[in-house]
């Protein structure tokens, strides 16, 4: 199911949150042309680790779009974009802030030349406040939204998210909204503008932290624990850690027989979660006693049999071996000249239980860019042109 197809997206972004926004919609059905530097979005170029040759930052969010190199501030650049623009539904934008709007592609320039077009940008701070104008990384916003003070560990330092949540869900929150740009075009026929903002996806994922921290509440590093739930988190066995998720006091029924805690079924202190909390210390420190008594695997197969929550950590390495990974259909095969094996990370949406797989690799530099110059009315003269000028850096698909 490709349900943007016919959907076109000129996506001017480079390092994660933008590109990664373009995949989703690329996934999705669109037609996804990334404009990039001739020399190439820098991401490609963060590295090591690689894979096939690029950035795996890159490599991963990248797949299934066409690339065309242009340099708007040589001669026709500009003009160049507009051609693109003139048959495109959306601009996906994530640049500097004021970069686009200093070559005449601010918001009401590029709505008066193209009225039905979605305008969709991806921000740092957002489109207000005092910190407005400048730009963000993910590591910033983590730090500023209160991400890093309740990740880690009790006595620790605050420690970053080990993957790229705050770009990541910019990407996924401004995919959302151009959707729903598009929804609204359908009804009205006039196009919107749209903004997703790495600050903002920051405050988002802290929401209940910061509705605690309403009333006084400030919340602090708990490891793999959670402050209003007990017991829950990662508890060492003979050979290898569990993550245990005691959710309710149903589950806390079933998990007591597993590991022979029989007695704490029959203390009326300890019936309620909100009691379990209140005895964390002592409720630990018995199931700590229990689990190391027994192996990783049995007791995993154990708790799961008796209905509780419970999973292995795993390292990415085991995860790539692990059944449940290889059942989920997650790393989608794709044809790459040089890689028989090359795989990448499938949407995780089903549609009538199929996934809306990628269709190519990501593109080399310029990869697919002289058909999306053809279908935007330049003549092949014209396209020689300016690649000998330097503007762009057009080949075709198959190089």
């Amino acid at each position: 199911m490709k349900p943007l197809a016919g959907v076109r997206v000129i996506e001017l972004a480079q390092n994660l949150a933008g590109p990664y926004c373009g995949r989703i919609l690329s996934d999705l059905g669109a037609d996804v042309i990334k404009i990039e530097p001739p020399t190439g979005d820098a991401a490609r170029f963060w590295a090591p680790p690689t894979y096939a040759g690029d950035g795996t930052l890159f490599a991963a969010s990248n797949a299934g779009k066409r690339s065309l190199g242009l340099d708007l501030r040589e001669e026709g650049g500009a003009d160049v974009l507009h051609r693109l623009l003139g048959g495109a539904d959306v601009l996906l934008e994530a640049l500097r802030p004021g970069a686009l709007d200093a070559l005449g592609f601010d918001w009401e320039s590029v709505h008066r030349r193209h009225p039905r077009l979605i305008y969709a940008s991806v921000l740092a701070y957002g489109e207000e406040g005092p910190l407005s104008h400048l730009p963000g990384y993910e590591p910033l916003m983590q730090a500023h939204a209160g991400l890093l003070s309740y990740t880690g560990e009790a006595n620790g330092p605050p420690v970053r998210v080990g993957t790229s949540v705050v770009d990541l869900g910019t990407g996924m929150w401004t995919a959302v909204g151009v959707l729903a740009a598009l929804r609204e075009r359908d009804a009205t026929g006039v196009g919107s503008r749209v903004s997703g903002a790495l600050f903002d996806t920051a405050l988002a994922w802290s929401g209940y932290h910061l509705l605690a921290a309403l009333d006084g509440t400030v919340a602090g590093r708990w490891g793999t624990r959670l402050p209003m739930i007990c017991p829950y988190g990662a508890f060492e066995t003979r050979d290898g850690a569990l993550m245990i998720a005691v959710g309710n006091d149903r589950i806390f029924r079933r998990f007591c027989p597993v590991l022979g805690l029989d007695t704490w079924l029959h203390d009326p202190g300890l019936a309620r979660n909100a009691d379990r909390v209140a005895r964390r210390e002592e409720v630990e420190a018995g199931v700590v006693r229990a689990m190391r008594e027994r192996g990783q695997e049995e007791l995993l197969e154990a708790l799961r049999e008796a209905g509780v929550p419970a999973a292995p950590i795993r390292d990415v390495g085991e995860v790539l071996a692990d059944p449940q990974t290889q059942a989920s259909g997650m790393l989608a095969p794709l044809p790459h000249d040089e890689r028989p094996d090359y795989v990448t990370p499938a949407l995780p949406l089903r549609f009538g239980g199929s996934r809306p797989d990628p269709r190519t690799p990501p593109p080399a530099v310029g990869a697919g860019g002289r058909e999306a110059l053809l279908e935007a009315g330049l003549s092949a003269g014209e396209i020689d042109r300016l690649v000998a000028a330097g503007t762009v850096l057009a080949e075709s698909a198959d190089g």
